[in-house]
């Protein structure tokens, strides 16, 4: 018999198996935070149920509990205080492997239709996740709201949508028959298990601790896997929340809690010594290249699934919507204040200046044009806040602070710091732009994370095309752009991306950015460059995170 909750979220399911065989727009989880669809309350609601959080003991209920631990620091200056359970990862990873023997009992129909119950809470939950990514990460309100609540979970279910399809495709049972001749046919009777890979790993970044998390968490969670996440010591609350709300689901449906639990560490526990631990079968991680391969180094008893640091970047040759051009880079720039793994930092443009509808435009005009409209988009006090939110990080604010000073290259646009009026110690800073040449590669190809881009000049589009494909292919991105109004040169670029294997985004002038991305439509990251080795979300990202065990005997 059908999983009960399998049915009453089959409509999800139907939806989501359509949208990623056809990558058209879809979602069952509105991005809008209208009363109309979250109910007239939810705002509110959601406010409230997040300060109830804030200065009191984050209880779980996890096993192996040590003591409490939790120092995140708002980038708005708001006192958080949540102190979290510590427990002995020991415990955990016991817990959670005991744990999975009933996951695997309830098939991949039951396991699926959990996880889409799970989901379909979280999106109840969506303005107090709204309000926890916001205050831990810095983000804008908006984006807190829909990065970190709705399209974290379509991420989260576009997994379990892959997860569902791959385990579909194994059959529980088949009599195999093989005909002898004019001797009777060899009959067996064969069963297919599905079986858990072992205990997932998802370790959380600090600047989007839901929306890089959840493919991870729900692939291998759909996939018949215990889940321990480990998040970042500065964004913990979006992944507690997170998790009892999994343990919740889990235990009103007869699954043992522990299937999922929360690790924070203090100076006892270590996320290298529990990434290495034989009984974890795979790990998740975003962040910087240094421990992602460390990861990929040491923990050889798993697969690890990372998205690193990369040079994004943007080749511009010409353009018949200029002022639109502009516009839609200063969007890009300053959105979140650059801290999004797809924000471009390296603009190509050839010395000898670009065509426009305008005019013949030379490199040191554009560098003055894209400044004045970055100025000029973030002029507006509220417009400015709204998209840049605050600086996560006390290290991103040097990393500008170094770009200011002309270490870097010329300044073009140098970053200001701006006050907040309904969070005075909020760290707010504008993008910095710089120029430099081709030849100063020790200043663009590596990440200069933050509202921190680099104008190169190249010598013309021919030499910024290779030199895009080389930056992409040496040290990796995930996302890559192009204006022209030539199709040869839009056809070089294009090469250029499959061989480099990055994401293409061509002439954006309107309400697309290239550092967005759509999920069941758009991959992020191909797996194919240092960006990335796995991609959100493809079948690859979910089927080895499962084994079939067969049995056979004659009938």
């Amino acid at each position: 018999m059908t999983h009960p909750l399998l049915e009453k979220h089959r409509a999800t399911l139907v939806g989501a198996l359509q949208a990623i065989a056809t990558r058209a727009y879809w979602t069952p989880f509105p991005e809008m935070p209208s009363p109309k669809l979250y109910g007239e309350t939810a705002a509110e609601d959601g406010k409230r149920a997040f300060e109830a959080h804030l200065g009191k003991q984050f209880e779980l209920g996890q096993p192996g509990q040590t003591g409490w631990h939790g120092k995140e620091s708002s980038p708005y200056g708001v006192a958080l205080d949540v102190e979290y359970p510590v427990c002995e990862p020991e415990a955990l990873i016991a817990a959670g492997s005991e744990a999975m023997q009933g996951w695997q009992a309830v098939g991949a129909e039951g396991r699926t239709g959990i996880c889409l119950e799970i989901l379909d809470r979280l999106n109840k939950q969506s303005f107090e996740l709204a309000h926890a990514v916001m205050m831990t990460t810095g983000q804008g309100w908006m984006m807190a709201f829909q990065a970190g609540a709705p399209h974290a979970q379509d991420r989260g279910l576009e997994a379990v949508t892959y997860a569902w399809r791959e385990q579909s495709f194994v059959p529980s049972e088949v009599i195999w028959e093989k005909p002898q001749g004019k001797n009777p046919p060899l009959r067996m009777q064969k069963h297919f298990q599905i079986v858990g890979r072992g205990v997932g790993l998802v370790i959380g970044c600090g600047t989007f601790p839901t929306w890089n998390t959840y493919p991870g968490l729900f692939a291998a969670l759909a996939t018949g896997n215990a889940v321990i996440v480990k998040p970042h010591s500065n964004a913990i609350l979006p992944a507690a929340i997170t998790v009892r709300t999994i343990r919740t689901v889990l235990a009103e449906n007869g699954i043992d809690p522990n299937l999922v639990s929360l690790c924070v560490a203090d100076k006892r526990t270590t996320t290298q010594g529990l990434a290495t631990h034989p009984a974890i079968r795979s790990i998740d991680f975003t962040g910087s290249n240094v421990f992602g391969q460390w990861l990929v180094d040491n923990c050889r008893q798993a697969q690890v699934y990372a998205e690193l640091a990369g040079v994004n970047n943007i080749v511009i040759d010409s353009t018949d919507s200029y002022r639109a051009m502009l516009n839609n880079l200063a969007f890009t720039l300053s959105l979140y204040s650059g801290q999004m793994c797809t924000t471009s930092q390296a603009i190509f443009v050839p010395a000898g200046g670009i065509e426009t509808e305008d005019g013949h435009k030379s490199y040191d005009e554009f560098c003055a044009d894209l400044a004045r409209s970055v100025e000029r988009f973030l002029s507006k006090p509220e417009v400015a806040h709204a998209v840049l939110g605050a600086i996560q990080s006390a290290d991103t604010v040097e990393r500008i602070d170094v770009a200011n000073s002309g270490e870097l290259g010329k300044v073009v646009l140098a970053s200001s710091a701006l006050e907040n009026p309904d969070f005075p110690a909020a760290r707010v800073r504008t993008p910095v732009l710089l120029a430099c040449d081709a030849e100063d590669e020790q200043l663009y190809m590596e990440e200069r994370f933050g509202p921190i881009s680099f104008i190169v000049r190249v010598a013309d589009t021919a030499a910024a095309i290779a030199l895009s494909e080389r930056v992409t292919s040496t040290h990796g991105a995930l996302t890559v752009g192009v204006y022209s109004t030539r199709q040869e040169v839009i056809d070089a670029m294009t090469e250029a991306t499959w061989r480099s294997k990055v994401a293409l985004s061509i002439n954006l002038t309107g309400g697309i950015f290239v550092n967005q991305s759509a999920a069941f439509s758009d991959y992020h990251g191909t797996g194919g460059n240092p960006a990335a080795n796995a991609s959100y979300s493809d079948s690859a990202f979910v089927a080895n995170r499962f084994r079939v065990v067969q049995r056979r005997y004659h009938v």
